[in-house]
């Protein structure tokens, strides 16, 4: 027997299967998808079988053992792997490495250990025993097993006794690490609106479906009313929702409506406990799969039906390591690969790529455009920070600062978003001008007032903060900039009563940290949630009426053309947090551009405006979704050799590709990272049947060059 293995290594120059052959001993437990370790070289390695093959001309090394009893990569995922190879042009063993847990990635070394529990058997019932003993053997006599734990309670020493003298016998089995879910609960009824959605989704047979539903509309009821519809035909759900938006709130619904039925795949989990829902989830124990964007990957057979909540969110496409693919896109690849599956893609934002393809009908539209509670969306002022700016009070207008005593006087809660994290952004020198930076990369270094310390939020470099300035060496740094640090500290100055809680990158770091947050803002211990993106998305706190925006302006501000969509919909997201119970929400946004479109359709709550005048910029300027775009990074430790490869690149581009617009090279906007140099090319095109081709030919021509990196991304969130 013959089979062809990829191995562990992600190299362009080995991204192929090398055939080996299989000794007697091994072939009845050979299958497709499973891991096993094969002599490469010099070394040993995993890899996993893809295929079998027919005997070849050449001589073969023989496997040197099977790693997994059971497929791991079965059959739909080891074709999908195929098609994120061909979409993002990555090496095959990245696309599958990213779909399992670190515990299943063929990766020499990595060694996840199993938890057993302990019971024990009554071998046979002796004539003398003591009391103790008289009171562990009397529970074998209304069952079999007895959990250890429970007999060490009655004596720890009589149990000793009793096994080594063969009266009980150990039995080891396997433990799932727990992870904790709530007790189901009644479902709520549907409203109205609610089930027409429902209705329309069922009776059609499109594949792809877009819900448009305003915050706070019941889009996750739909969900769970539609989940249950595919369980009842007797296929199985996938649930997408961004890492941010991966609340303790989110699983409780689920939990209450699914119970045991329900599987987690995130990265707050353990290394163990990824491992374990995996394996649940492999083994057909589970019918629904919750979790951010890998939990696509999930080995679910029989799939109905995948729900991508907030689909609008950055987060649901890898930019930052190989394979960069995009959830979204990926979801719809297995639902095609499986009959009977359909797609969902819900938010009150919904990306402009997704509306566009709901009005050209490539995707169903569905619309919620009332809350359940049947109030309107909350009232939204802007404050003029250019008026104010004298007037306010650190980072607070009279007028924000006013609404939050009010708010907390009547015992209701508040929201405040900065989009920031830190004590502030930079340090800069008043005297000379002098910022201090990251000595590996070209960014600010960020203080934390906590740990005293300046940051680099990109390589992880960190340094105690100093008073004297390194260039003019006066004592003249001081911080600038916004983060929520700072912000927190000011708001305890200016309110003292009030009880403040921060939520942010740094807060929510440890395990656990973020589900205890949750539980103390709902049970209102703190009256004020002060956070960044963290707390705009995927939040349900009935008392909380008045949200505050410190800056609007942040996300305007990055220069990427997606800046203004970042920008409607993280507003409207966080302003859709206000005014979700009985009481009426109000929401107050500090700008320094109030006549922004982006700002000016939050205020009026208005989607279809933001999205014909957004459209119409897209447009002008060649941007999606009106093209494509590719963009090409090309890094190196040499500065020269860098801009110089990337002109021979940009040269070649043109040479080859017509139907193309090609900008730069020019330096990232992130320029040296890491101590390494990068340069982009940007590709604007609508239809280049070459492009894929003439690219993979660029890799190819650089896969051995150690002194340069080539990086890909189609159409990325960011540039760099």
């Amino acid at each position: 027997m013959y089979i062809g293995v990829l191995v562990e290594l992600s190299n362009k120059n080995i991204d192929k299967k090398f055939i080996y052959s299989v000794p007697p001993q091994f072939e009845k437990r050979i299958k497709l998808g499973i891991r096993v370790e094969v002599p490469f070289g010099h070394q040993t390695l995993e890899g996993f079988i893809v295929s079998f093959e027919p005997k070849p001309e050449m001589e073969t090394k023989n496997i040197l053992s099977i790693i997994d009893e059971d497929v791991i990569i079965n059959q739909e995922l080891l074709e999908l792997g195929k098609i994120m190879q061909a979409e993002t042009l990555s090496t095959l063993i990245s696309c599958y490495q990213v779909m399992l847990p670190k515990a299943l990635k063929a990766k020499k070394g990595t060694l996840i250990k199993k938890k057993y529990e302990t019971f024990y058997r009554l071998a046979y019932k002796p004539e003398k025993f003591s009391k103790k003993q008289y009171e562990i053997i009397k529970l074998f006599e209304t069952q079999d097993e007895v959990s250890g734990e429970i007999l060490k309670e009655i004596s720890p020493s009589s149990l000793k006794t009793l096994t080594e003298k063969g009266v009980l016998t150990k039995v080891q089995k396997e433990k799932y690490r727990h992870i904790e879910l709530e007790e189901k609960e009644e479902k709520k009824p549907l409203t109205e609106e609610q089930q027409n959605v429902v209705i329309e989704f069922e009776n059609s047979t499109d594949q792809v479906y877009l819900l448009h539903g305003v915050t706070g509309s019941g889009k996750t009821e739909v969900y769970m009313e539609l989940i249950e519809h595919c369980l009842n035909r007797g296929q199985k759900a996938i649930v997408l929702v961004p890492e941010i938006s991966l609340t303790p709130q989110t699983i409780s619904r689920f939990s209450k409506r699914f119970g045991s039925q329900i599987a987690l795949l995130h990265s707050a989990l353990s290394d163990g406990e990824r491992y374990d829902e995996w394996r649940r989830i492999n083994r057909n124990e589970v019918d629904i799969v919750i979790g951010a964007r890998s939990a696509l990957f999930a080995p679910l057979q029989k799939l109905g039906l995948i729900v991508i909540d907030e689909e609008h969110s950055d987060s649901y496409k890898q930019d930052d390591s190989n394979p960069r693919y995009d959830a979204i896109s990926m979801a719809i690849k297995r639902a095609q690969l499986n009959k009977n599956c359909k797609v969902i893609l819900g938010s009150a934002t919904p990306s402009l790529d997704s509306y566009a393809r709901a009005l050209k009908k490539v995707y169903h539209l569905l619309s919620l455009p009332n809350r359940i509670n049947k109030k309107g969306l909350p009232t939204v002022t802007l404050i003029d920070m250019n008026q104010e700016f004298k007037k306010s009070k650190g980072h607070f207008s009279p007028s924000l600062l006013e609404k939050i005593i009010e708010t907390l006087h009547r015992n209701e809660q508040v929201i405040l978003l900065l989009n920031r994290r830190g004590y502030a952004n930079f340090v800069t020198c008043k005297n000379c001008g002098y910022t201090i930076k990251c000595p590996h990369c070209d960014i600010t270094l960020t203080y934390h007032k906590t740990s005293n310390n300046l940051r680099c939020h990109y390589c992880g470099y960190a340094t105690n903060k100093v008073t004297i300035c390194p260039e003019c060496h006066e004592e003249a740094l001081s911080d600038l900039g916004t983060g929520t640090e700072k912000v927190e500290e000011e708001l305890k100055q200016l309110i003292p009563e009030a009880k403040i809680l921060r939520m942010d990158f740094d807060t929510t770091s440890k395990k656990g940290s973020h589900q205890k947050m949750i539980e103390q803002f709902k049970t209102q211990k703190f009256n004020i949630l002060l956070g960044t993106q963290i707390v705009a998305k995927g939040l349900d706190f009935a008392n909380v009426t008045l949200v505050g925006v410190i800056n609007a302006d942040t996300s305007l501000n990055i220069p990427n053309f997606r800046s203004s969509e970042a920008t409607f919909s993280l507003l409207s997201q966080v302003a859709g947090r206000s005014g979700r119970g009985s009481k009426t929400g109000e929401v107050i946004i500090q700008t320094y551009n109030p006549n922004h479109y982006a700002i000016k359709y939050v205020q009026k709550h208005d989607y279809q405006s933001f999205f014909k005048k957004e459209m119409m910029m897209r447009k002008e300027l060649n941007y999606p979704p009106y093209y494509y775009i590719a963009y090409i990074r090309i890094s190196s430790k040499d500065d020269k050799l860098c801009y110089k490869e990337s002109l021979k690149i940009q040269k070649l581009l043109k040479k080859y590709l017509n139907m193309t617009t090609i900008l730069g090279p020019s330096p990232c906007n992130i320029y040296k990272l890491n101590n390494v140099y990068r340069y982009g090319i940007i590709l604007k095109y609508k239809k280049e049947d070459n492009l894929k081709k003439l690219l993979n030919k660029i890799i190819d021509v650089y896969k051995s060059n150690k002194l340069i990196v080539i990086d890909l991304n189609f159409n990325p969130i960011v540039f760099g």
